[in-house]
């Protein structure tokens, strides 16, 4: 390929990965076919799709006054669940439950009905989906406690779409400010209001002011007037019909203790939201009137078709591999054919619907047993599946080559215009880099397989190609991927544990390599064996499987794998199940990349999700291990600890960097999931999500809305026995890695420095950074104070340096606790300190500047006495002259 080829070729992979990143798409100032998806599991109800047409309508003219001018919704796509009736609905192409921007399902705590957007990433990068539960949708008292519903998703879009934050923070709704005032935290702080103690959380009903901090005691809260001048900020508190505009530089509060400042560097909503890519060369629209009400298309799928086309080079491990697929993981009642090809294309069967263990059964039967041609066709394959499976919107092809085929621009535009989903697997790295297009402009997944013999990633792939209807039942999920080289006569000995949300359909295959296969032993929780004589062999295909009867037992299985040979050989262990009760989710795990295509020097972030239903699961054991093209895998341990990587802690999302690589090329990964114990938090104040308004002030009166439903008193739910998962992400590319040595990298950022007042003294703690990102330990810390949280931002290594020389910084993840007495910082009554820190690694690069953490001390004067001793000791309420005193209103 000439330099002009390949440099279009870049363009056009960049351009391809861009558009991969959310349904919705940007024209003329318009976002089109922005899609929204209704949970497979609700009941029917029309009112929910007007009540989402009538939320979008609003939201478009509110969303383009909010951008001055700039952008609306000009079309919505609502993907209604199959079990509703068919009502002659227009047939998806590529739009699927997992995709949606939006999706209308069950709250995911037992009482709550906020609107939230998942939202994982750094500042300015997309969410994942927006979730409204159908209470919201359809009641109408919610609109007291969250403004109209087009307003609230303007507050939610700009979290998915911008990613922007939270302007208030509901674990510090009080702070202090530069000035020794105490205020709420908000933006701008134009918003006026009072204080008003929330019923049963103060022991008199009064607001009280904490000796110690100067600031409300917990129970109080910020009642806003309804009538305000204010105009922001819709990240705030949108409901105010004042409200119509984001904070921008001229009004934001930059010392305010919210996410917005914390991971946007203290920039506003509207600096971060000019700054996307949805702005560049985006004027303000000159004429308004042309701004139309938006477009609804109703769509709905019914049954899943699929074709296998397979390329027939890589034959035993295909077999295996496509066998698994048909007899385990397809779901009961798709339509499934098959096509092979190498030089020319040929159909081994028509669609078949699987209806039953027979129906799989017959459709292994038509797997390729015997190579094909040395040369892979790739169109020949595609366009016989696409001729043979006739209306093609919506359904489905997985093609899997390990070969070189230069010539798929053939077919490039027949098929991805064809409605078809493309699921790519490429096996090795000689297969053609072009091939991942087709799934990039289809809306399907890609899937990279090393060509060693020592993983059993190809099982592994074909497992995670599900339907992506959100239906979590009918699907099977890999509970266990083990795979290992044995030496003679030597074991391949685990413990998997099926736990209480699985067990119908519950397989366990064994694969092996030499002539003859294992010995192999499994034992139940009960301690029932199951031998070699009750696995099903495949002797041509080294594969051995056994499907458990009924509902497999819970807790902890143990199996033996025995290579009888003397020469090593790898053996491995893939074990599969579906969930056991129908009203139940099982424990789900989900795989992400911040990047799919990455040049080095950057850094790149592991995610995986794992959560019960939308609660997220804590304390688990999470392992990714990401296989280069060439080269010996990476391990790495994720964590949830709100540090490094981790914006949230706690929120079932567990992270790490990922900044070393062996060369360039396409990667995959994998990640195996475990826990002794089951912990699921079910709280309210997950993510990014609109806030619940306890009421508000209108003519002078105080109008409360219903108490908010309490977290549940414990809201960590701790069950018996844990559980284990595999999950594989699509393949990223790694470009840029250079022959000779590698870039240092510095400490990450400290992102949750903490810093309170005791004895005089000022104590920090904060989670230890690396020496190289999140990995190993940082030489040393540089720590500053200041009574300006400014003069920190702008001057650090001006302001006043803390001798840390007695401070030696531990591993990279672990707790760190410092204090030290500053000089005097006292104001009148209030001291306030300013804090922020950055680590610096053993060849003295610094990494970025952490959050600026604030300690307070409060000293009441003589004159405040009486009015607080009064309040704390219940003899009278604060009167609106103390609140005065105190800087407060």
């Amino acid at each position: 390929m000439d330099g002009g080829a390949a440099a279009g070729a870049a363009l056009l992979l960049l351009a391809l990965v861009a558009a991969g990143e959310a349904a919705a798409v940007l024209r003329d100032g318009g976002y089109e076919g922005l899609l929204a998806a209704v949970h497979p599991w609700l009941p029917e109800d029309g009112r929910l799709l007007a009540s989402l047409q009538d939320m979008i309508t609003e939201a478009s003219l509110y969303l383009f006054n909010a951008t001055r001018g700039r952008v609306y919704f000009r079309s919505m796509k609502i993907l209604i669940p199959p079990t509703w009736k068919d009502k002659s609905y227009e047939k998806p192409k590529h739009e699927t439950y997992e995709k949606a921007d939006v999706i209308v399902a069950d709250p995911y705590w037992k009482y709550g009905d906020d609107p939230y957007t998942l939202q994982h990433e750094e500042c300015g990068t997309m969410g994942k989906y927006i979730h409204f539960t159908p209470n919201f949708l359809v009641n109408g008292y919610l609109t007291d406690i969250y403004g109209s519903r087009g307003r609230a998703f303007v507050h939610e879009w700009a979290h998915l779409r911008w990613g922007v934050f939270d302007e208030y923070d509901t674990d510090r709704p009080f702070y202090v400010t530069e000035k020794n005032q105490g205020k709420v935290t908000r933006c701008s702080s134009d918003l006026t209001g009072i204080y008003v103690c929330e019923k049963n959380s103060c022991t008199d009903g009064s607001c009280v002011i904490n000796k110690l901090s100067g600031l409300f005691k917990e129970g109080c809260a910020f009642i806003p007037e309804r009538n305000q001048t204010a105009v922001s900020s819709i990240m705030y508190m949108q409901s105010l019909s004042s409200v119509a505009e984001f904070c921008n530089e001229h009004n934001h509060n930059r010392e305010a203790p919210n996410l917005q400042n914390r991971m946007c560097d203290y920039r506003s909503t509207w600096e971060v939201i000019k700054n996307s890519t949805d702005f560049e060369n985006n004027p303000p629209l000159t004429n308004s009137s042309l701004i139309t009400p938006p477009s609804f298309l109703l769509l709905q799928k019914r049954d899943r078709v699929i074709c296998l086309v397979l390329d027939g080079s890589c034959i035993n491990r295909l077999h295996q591999a496509a066998e698994l697929y048909l007899l385990q993981i397809v779901e009961e009642n798709s339509y499934v054919g098959i096509v092979t090809f190498s030089d020319r294309g040929e159909i081994k069967t028509h669609v078949l619907q699987i209806v039953s263990d027979d129906a799989r059964k017959q459709l292994a039967s038509y797997l390729p047993t015997a190579p094909g041609g040395d040369r892979a066709n790739v169109c020949a394959g595609l366009q016989l599946a696409h001729e043979k499976q006739g209306n093609l919107n919506g359904s489905e092809i997985i093609l899997v080559t390990g070969g070189q085929d230069n010539s798929t621009s053939r077919c490039f535009s027949e098929m991805i215009n064809s409605g078809s989903i493309i699921h790519t697997i490429t096996v090795g790295s000689s297969a053609a880099k072009e091939i991942e297009h087709f799934s990039k402009e289809t809306g399907g997944l890609k899937y990279f397989v090393p060509e060693r013999l020592d993983f059993s990633d190809l099982l592994d792939v074909f497992t995670d190609i599900l339907s992506g209807s959100g239906d979590t039942f009918n699907q099977s999920v890999q509970i266990e991927s083990a795979s290992e080289s044995i030496g003679g006569y030597k074991q391949l000995r685990r413990a998997v544990t099926i736990d209480s949300t699985m067990g119908r359909e519950t397989f366990f295959v064994a694969t092996w390599q030499a002539a003859e296969p294992p010995e192999i032993n499994l034992v139940d929780p009960n301690g029932k064996s199951y031998t070699s004589k009750d696995f099903v062999f495949d002797l041509v295909f080294h594969v051995a499987r056994l499907q458990i009867p009924g509902i497999a037992e819970t807790r902890e299985w143990t199996y033996t794998l025995t290579n009888v040979h003397l020469a090593p050989q790898v053996l491995t262990m893939t074990v599969t199940s579906q969930a056991a009760n129908s009203t139940i989710p099982p424990v789900a795990v989900k795989t992400s990349m911040s990047k799919d295509i990455n040049y080095y020097p950057s850094a790149m972030v592991v995610y995986v999700q794992v959560s019960h239903g939308f609660s997220p699961v804590l304390g688990a054991s999470v392992t990714a291990v990401i296989s280069p093209e060439n080269g010996d895998p990476i391990s790495l341990e994720l964590l949830d600890n709100g540090a490094g990587s981790d914006i949230v802690k706690n929120d079932g999302i567990y992270s790490k960097y990922l900044f070393s690589f062996p060369g360039n090329g396409r990667y995959s990964l994998k990640a195996h999931v475990q826990a002794n114990r089951t912990i699921v938090r079910q709280t309210a104040k997950l993510w990014s999500h609109a806030m619940y308004i306890p009421g508000y002030v209108e003519n002078g009166k105080l109008k409360m809305n219903p108490s908010r439903p309490p977290a549940i008193k414990s809201d960590i739910q701790v069950r018996r026995g844990g559980f284990h998962r595999t999950a594989v992400e699509e393949s990223f590319i790694i470009s840029a890695v250079p022959m000779g040595p590698h870039a240092v990298f510095p400490p990450c950022e400290i992102i949750d420095l903490v810093a309170r007042i005791g004895d005089d003294k000022v104590i920090l703690s904060w989670t230890a950074p690396g020496n190289d990102f999140d990995k190993g330990r940082a030489a040393s810390y540089e720590i500053r104070i200041s009574e300006s949280p400014l003069e920190l931002r702008g001057s650090f290594y001006k302001t006043g340096l803390v001798n840390t020389s007695t401070l030696s910084p531990q591993r990279a993840g672990c707790k760190e606790i410092f204090a030290f007495k500053p000089e005097a910082f006292t104001t009148g009554n209030i001291t306030i300190i300013y804090v922020a820190m950055c680590a610096v690694d053993d060849v003295f690069l610094h990494s970025e500047l952490s959050n600026i953490a604030q300690a307070v001390k409060f000293v009441p004067p003589m004159n405040w006495i009486s009015p607080i001793v009064a309040a704390l000791l219940g003899l009278r309420r604060l009167k609106s002259a103390d609140y005065q005193h105190l800087g407060l209103l």
